[in-house]
């Protein structure tokens, strides 16, 4: 008898780390894993980024701390947090039994704390990579964001780099001029990937008290709302780096996963659709398997970065 013809291949690589299907969970979304571990097998995604985490404790913005938005949501949840010792004493003996690849965002104000959170973090069993968070103030240089400046990109990165040989993925803001010279700063300081985007700034008001809606004032826009910047983001950055490129904003379903794919991402983070949906990043993961079946492509690797542009346009099919 015949062997059985195996299906197209999900795995993708992101340069020294493997994954068994592009799709993992974004970090703020999915809290520490086990929040979701009774409503989808975490075995099923190619990984988890757990919530921010700092060297401290955080108790967050003040409510109300989520607005809905037309076509998505505002959050100024305030990176609210256990703290780095919580997290590996509480978090960490159920998230070595995962079974999927577990990253940890972290985030600071200082080079200082990103290069300290990253090798503390290096020394901790189960752990498979880190996402830095650059969105937040750099207090040296008072209170401008890392993300916004490349040479600040640079700092940070470097000596977080210079603190761990682990797996490090930049996470870039949307709230820039131009984000491809950040992403190559990212690159040249030292990060396996880049990861984008991140929240768009944004508020809502409530006209009958006229009072801003978020406690914050402020906050973070992510939803199907933003999909168009980060397809467009992720395009440009895929052009302007040789690292992987992961793409993160508005994926609710494999449509909006299979788009981030062929614009040049390696691989995608579903975010906000965790709300509505709890098993959305496992209803993409299939999706993308069916949309590679049905048109007899091998794998993933086969659609990364193949946006047809100029001249060469084709209908779907």
């Amino acid at each position: 008898m015949g062997s059985k013809k195996e299906g197209p291949s999900l795995a993708v690589e992101l340069g020294p780390l493997a994954l068994k299907n592009p799709v993992l969970a974004a970090s703020g979304t999915f809290g520490y894993g086990e929040e979701y571990a009774g409503i989808i097998p975490l075995k099923r995604l190619g990984g988890l980024i757990t919530k921010g985490l700092s060297l401290e404790p955080r108790k967050g913005n003040p409510p109300p701390r989520l607005a809905e938005t037309p076509g998505g949501m505002l959050n100024a949840i305030g990176l609210e947090n256990v703290g780095i010792e919580a997290f590996i004493r509480e978090k960490m003996p159920f998230l070595r039994k995962a079974g999927c690849p577990v990253l940890v965002n972290i985030f600071g104000s200082t080079e200082e704390e990103y290069a300290e959170m990253a090798g503390r973090i290096s020394d901790v069993e189960g752990i498979a990579g880190i996402e830095v968070n650059i969105s937040c103030p750099n207090l040296k240089a008072g209170g401008s964001l890392f993300a916004a400046d490349p040479r600040a990109v640079y700092q940070v990165i470097s000596k977080t780099r210079e603190a761990t040989s682990a797996f490090l993925m930049a996470k870039l803001s949307p709230n820039v001029a131009d984000i491809a010279p950040i992403a190559r700063a990212a690159e040249e300081a030292g990060a396996d990937a880049v990861s984008l985007i991140n929240t768009l700034t944004g508020m809502a008001i409530d006209i009958r008290t006229r009072t801003a809606i978020l406690g914050n004032i402020t906050g973070g826009l992510s939803g199907p709302a933003i999909k168009p910047l980060g397809l467009r983001m992720v395009w440009q950055v895929a052009q302007a780096v040789r690292i992987p490129v992961v793409g993160i904003g508005g994926i609710v379903c494999a449509e909006d996963a299979l788009e981030y794919l062929i614009a040049g991402a390696s691989a995608v983070q579903v975010g906000s659709a965790h709300f509505t949906d709890p098993r959305a990043a496992v209803k993409v993961i299939d999706g993308i398997q069916t949309y590679l079946q049905r048109r007899g492509l091998p794998g993933v690797s086969s659609i990364v970065g193949s946006l047809k542009t100029g001249q060469d346009k084709t209908e779907c099919r």
